[in-house]
């Protein structure tokens, strides 16, 4: 079926019903003063290009207009709105990704406002407020991985230079989310405070040899390590086959999609990935309600062109 199915994928009215749909399904807000079902529709409103202004809206209250994009991360978008949501629905429909120069040319937009869109949407992805994975009888699987250049590196990286790469460090739960940091090193005293902070004391805690996972496992159910050295992969029910099937989509996904991804921009990504897998077919999500969780994620975030990089998240 072609995404132009959807009359919000090509008529903006129809879009900004959409998107009021999803985000005030509980009552028009005023982005302003935050009253909940004071506000009226404007028709036939003009902008200063002459056309009318779809999904116009005026408070009662502080008697100032608004649309729905207002504190939202679409907010002062020149994008029309039915093009913004075909690229939300493409972004989370492919599981390994759409570069902005593929949405450049699919929506006919400049390569500058595609990358800066798939940036807003990687945004709407990233969830600040998340709860510990696992819980009682649950396992989560922790590793890291290396992946891209830090800024400064030398152009020439030999074997084993991992001081000159990005690390990152993924906790997957078996049959349920990710979550991945951008981390700077492996030390205890970075690693442990993730561990702890991000996974339920009452898991049982999944490894590679790493003698850096050793004293934190005592902390949670069980722990559990296979020996990659000794080409052990998996042991009963000891394994990390799960996070390396999260690392194997993420690396596909960054070298054969996206080819190139400064350092600054990189916890964005991961939040791509992160939700996806997250929001998988497997887990009972279709791209319909994917795209729908994304739209409900844009609200209360801004990013400006000019600081891209900023909100890089704190493990």
């Amino acid at each position: 079926m072609s995404i132009l199915a959807k009359k919000y994928f090509r008529d903006e009215k129809a879009a900004f019903a959409h998107l009021e749909s999803i985000l005030w399904a509980d009552g028009i807000v005023c982005p302003h003063c935050g009253s909940i079902d004071r506000a009226g529709r404007l028709e036939g409103v003009k902008g200063k290009n002459g056309k009318v202004r779809n999904g116009l809206w005026k408070c009662y209250e502080c008697r100032k207009q608004f649309t729905v994009r207002v504190g939202t991360v679409f907010e002062s978008a020149h994008i029309p709105l039915p093009k913004m949501l075909q690229a939300v629905y493409l972004l989370t429909a492919s599981k390994k990704g759409i570069s902005a120069h593929q949405l450049h040319r699919t929506l006919e937009i400049t390569y500058k406002s595609a990358w800066f869109l798939c940036h807003r949407i990687r945004e709407a992805m990233r969830d600040g407020s998340l709860s510990p994975l696992g819980g009682s009888g649950k396992t989560v699987e922790i590793d890291e991985t290396i992946i891209g250049k830090v800024e400064g590196a030398p152009k020439r990286i030999t074997w084993g230079g991992n001081q000159f790469r990005n690390i990152v460090l993924t906790l997957v739960e078996r049959g349920g989310s990710a979550r991945s940091f951008q981390i700077d090193g492996t030390t205890s005293a970075t690693l442990i405070p993730i561990l702890r902070t991000n996974i339920s004391r009452e898991s049982h805690l999944m490894s590679d040899e790493a003698s850096w996972y050793k004293g934190i496992g005592k902390e949670f159910a069980s722990h559990g390590a296979v020996e990659h050295r000794a080409k052990e992969y998996v042991r009963g029910e000891i394994t990390t086959n799960t996070v390396e099937g999260y690392f194997s989509i993420f690396k596909r996904g960054m070298k054969g999609v996206y080819q190139h991804c400064a350092e600054k921009h990189l916890h964005r990504y991961l939040a791509e990935f992160d939700f996806r897998y997250s929001n998988r077919v497997a887990l009972g999500v279709d791209d319909t309600t994917r795209a729908s969780r994304v739209l409900k994620g844009i609200v209360g975030k801004r990013l400006t062109y000019q600081t891209p990089n900023q909100g890089r998240p704190q493990p």
